[in-house]
């Protein structure tokens, strides 16, 4: 560069203003290991004051931050910007020009304003004026080549790197279980204890079906598994008990069923809040992974086992990937939860519980009820599950001996996972004992720096076997083996074992795992005029089964006062008391939708339900009469009423059958039933042939 030049582009005036070096290195890793080049940048604060600056300023806060279009925002560069905007910037200096921006964007934005406020720009070679127009094209084409050389570099390792994951070869951090050999081959961990666990995670989930209890059952057993912690900035296999999300990701990596996948979160770049930002992409199918190689390597589980653990993880609804119905095997009263599918619509049915306790299930189709609409199908559950439960006896109650000796097999040792891990760590903690042991062996006693350090690690190690032994010798040394009479009662169960799945005792959620493992799903629909269920069962194995059953009808329903009593209790209310009608209703044998004998109390209930009128205490100028009330209306006894209506003289009415005799008093007052009652009452003789009047004579004379 001419010195010459060099002095014309420096004025007094950018000398009165402040010179900002700017620092930039891409990545940690850089940070770290070049400090060569770092060195060399903070050099640029030297170089500055050889131009005449005497205020100079650094600015180092990007040091690990990419310029590259996506990359975090950079507070430095930022900062930057601000200085020179303020027009209190005389000179900018970089090591290379490329270190201030990587993006056409940012680079015009800063020679612009480099531009306006007359600043200027350097590197380690050369110093630019934006006033003149051939440093101005000079810094337009490196930046153009800065922005292209970054895209090049960056496609070439691309390319590079989907072409060694084709091969197969392209390996990062595995996952637990796996490690690479020296021809760079992914193969099993050697650590027997390693493959173990990894083995004992599928087992468990083959056993409990669910991600969350086979959580519950490594917290619960205190069994740790390996997992990767960053540590120094490399990953470390580290004993821990496993979080719900380690697990998830084991049950869904496909590396433990043999398989290379390349691909599967690709990084986009999004606009958030009006700046692109990098993110993680969703996570792909394996169909749409970039690459995908299936016996690539020994797997923990085949890959017919991997695929049924995705299906029974998809299932299960959990946060992997959710089903548009709650499908995870729980101990709720609902047998045959995400296993019914709607014959309308497709739709899965969902399960709500009701009654007192909440246990009362019951069976919904959505339908567009979440639009507006409303449900497609329900019905109550109780029922079906008792129909769906005689073709699940139907279909096993043969296999249930084999069952039972299965069973025997399984209850020899419960306790064999459990044990089989404390061993293998009761191994691993005896070697490091004896190696801490044999570090604090080799010191030299005197040097008790040195040797209360590793004394400590020693006793720690020891500590660690006391307790893991502790917790083996806690577990009984010989499987338990079950007596004559207990072998002989589980054959029994599967000999019978209708009774077993009826019997109260046998869990909810062992009834549903034998549905899920002998149903694929039932496809049920509803005759709306017959109200009866269709149901096709799809068995595993392609066979199906159809019947149809009357819909359950709900208490409301079901039990819901019958029309002809609720007809009586109507007619008989405005006039009579409950316990007369309760009175008439069992006379009928009558009885409630429950099937319970009338009372007062019931029919009370009725009367209040239905806002029945009740009976008016005041009888004295009521029209209709009672049989007694009719007696004493008149003054006779009530074998006289009765012979009166048997002659069908006097009218009488009843609402029903073993009800009060009603009578109205218009008839007792008109003839001919006043004359023959009148007659009664003077002559004693009830006569009722002939002119009953009292105004007309009889034709022969009697004694008056």
């Amino acid at each position: 560069m001419n010195a010459h030049d060099t002095q014309q582009k420096i004025t007094p005036e950018h000398l009165a203003r402040t010179a900002l070096v700017y620092l930039r290195q891409s990545s940690p890793h850089q940070v770290k290991h070049n400090k060569e080049s770092q060195r060399l940048q903070y050099a640029l604060a030297d170089r500055a004051k050889a131009f005449g600056f005497g205020d100079v300023q650094i600015i180092d806060s990007d040091l690990g931050a990419s310029a590259a279009a996506g990359a975090r925002e950079r507070e430095g560069f930022q900062q930057l910007l601000a200085h020179v905007a303020m027009g209190t910037v005389g000179i900018v200096l970089s090591r290379e020009l490329s270190r201030l921006s990587r993006t056409d964007k940012d680079w015009c934005h800063l020679l612009e304003l480099c531009h306006i406020f007359n600043t200027l720009v350097a590197d380690a070679d050369n110093l630019y004026d934006l006033n003149r127009m051939d440093d101005q094209l000079v810094l337009g084409i490196k930046g153009t080549l800065s922005v292209v050389e970054l895209k090049v570099l960056k496609l070439r390792l691309l390319q590079g790197m989907e072409e060694k994951a084709r091969r197969g070869e392209l390996v990062r951090t595995l996952a637990p279980g796996y490690i690479c050999d020296a021809a760079a081959r992914i193969v099993k961990d050697p650590n027997l204890r390693i493959q173990e666990s990894i083995e004992l995670i599928f087992k468990k989930f083959a056993a409990l079906g669910s991600a969350r209890q086979t959580y519950r059952w490594f917290h619960e057993e205190r069994i740790e598994v390996p997992v990767n912690k960053s540590l120094g900035g490399r990953f470390e296999r580290v004993w821990k008990l496993p979080t719900l999300s380690f697990l998830g990701d084991v049950l869904h990596n496909p590396l433990y069923a043999g398989a290379y996948a390349y691909g599967r979160r690709p990084t986009e770049v999004i606009v958030k809040n009006g700046q692109p930002v990098k993110r993680q992409g969703r996570l792909r199918s394996l169909e749409h992974t970039r690459v995908f190689i299936r016996d690539h390597h020994p797997g923990y589980i085949s890959w017919m086992q991997y695929e049924a653990n995705q299906k029974i993880l998809r299932r299960n609804g959990g946060n992997f990937d959710q089903d548009e119905s709650i499908t995870a095997v729980r101990a709720g009263h609902g047998l045959l939860t995400g296993l019914l599918r709607c014959g309308r619509c497709g739709r899965k049915l969902h399960i709500r519980y009701w009654g007192k306790r909440g246990t009362a299930a019951r069976y919904l189709c959505q339908g567009d009820f979440g639009s507006g609409g409303k449900y497609c199908l329900g019905f109550g559950g109780a029922t079906v599950d008792q129909r769906v439960s005689d073709e699940i006896l139907a279909a096993i109650s043969p296999l249930g001996l084999q069952a039972s000796i299965a069973a025997l097999a399984q209850c020899t040792d419960q306790n064999a996972d459990r044990r089989q891990a404390l061993t293998r760590q009761l191994q691993q903690v005896q070697y490091e004992a004896q190696r801490a042991f044999d570090q604090f062996n080799q010191v030299d006693p005197a040097n008790r720096l040195v040797s209360q350090v590793l004394e400590q690690r020693w006793n720690e190690q020891l500590q660690a076997v006391a307790r893991v032994k502790a917790e083996l010798d806690a577990i009984p040394a010989v499987p338990a083996r079950l007596g004559e009479s207990e072998q002989q009662a589980v054959l029994a169960l599967g000999e019978n074992f209708a009774a077993v799945w009826n019997d109260p005792a046998c869990p909810k959620v062992l009834k549903k795992k034998i549905a899920r493992a002998l149903m694929e799903e039932i496809v049920v629909d509803l005759d709306d005029t017959a109200l009866q269920l269709h149901f096709i069962i799809h068995w595993h194995g392609g066979c199906h089964t159809a019947f149809a059953m009357p819909k359950p009808m709900s208490g409301a329903v079901a039990h819901k006062t019958t029309l002809p009593d609720l007809d009586v209790i109507t007619q008989m209310a405005p006039r009579y008391h409950d316990d007369a009608i309760a009175r008439v209703l069992s006379k009928l044998g009558r009885r409630t939708g429950k099937g319970h004998r009338s009372t007062q109390a019931r029919v009370a209930y009725v009367r209040k339900k239905y806002a029945l009128a009740t009976p008016d205490n005041n009888t004295s100028d009521i029209a209709l009469l009672t049989l007694g009330q009719a007696t004493k209306y008149c003054a006779v006894s009530d074998t006289t009423l009765m012979r009166l209506i048997r002659e069908k003289i006097l009218p009488v009415s009843q609402i029903a059958p073993y009800a009060p005799l009603e009578i109205k008093r218009a008839d007792l007052d008109r003839e001919p039933v006043a004359g023959i009652l009148q007659r009664l009452k003077v002559t004693g003789k009830l006569i009722l042939e002939g002119n009953t009047s009292t105004h007309q004579g009889h034709l022969f004379e009697i004694n008056q």
